[in-house]
């Protein structure tokens, strides 16, 4: 079963939506996907038309997520894979800006 969506070939393929805490706000979003195109699911116009590059190069998706050792660790959202039950402790200005407004 593959889950069907207004904004299908945007997504990696997915069966489900997983929940995942951002600074404290908990979302679904689809589970094998990086976590800039999960933070596009949240908020599509926002995102989309941000300013990211979408390979690593630019750092303005950085995040800060919590480890499953508890650590707090860094990492650039597009290209980090979320995980159900993720928790990011923080976001760069760019995506606090995208993701709050």
């Amino acid at each position: 079963m593959n889950c069907s969506d207004a904004r299908e070939g945007l997504f990696e393929s997915f069966n489900q939506l997983v929940e995942i805490e951002v600074c404290r706000h908990r979302e679904m979003v689809p589970e094998n996907n990086k976590l800039l195109r999960c933070f596009q699911y949240i908020k599509m116009d926002a995102v989309s038309v941000g300013d990211y590059c979408w390979n690593g190069d630019c750092t303005n998706c950085q995040i800060w997520y919590r480890a499953e050792d508890g650590e707090i660790k860094s990492a650039l959202a597009c290209r980090l894979y979320v995980r159900p039950g993720m928790v990011i402790t923080g976001l760069s200005a760019n995506l606090r800006i995208d993701l709050t407004e």
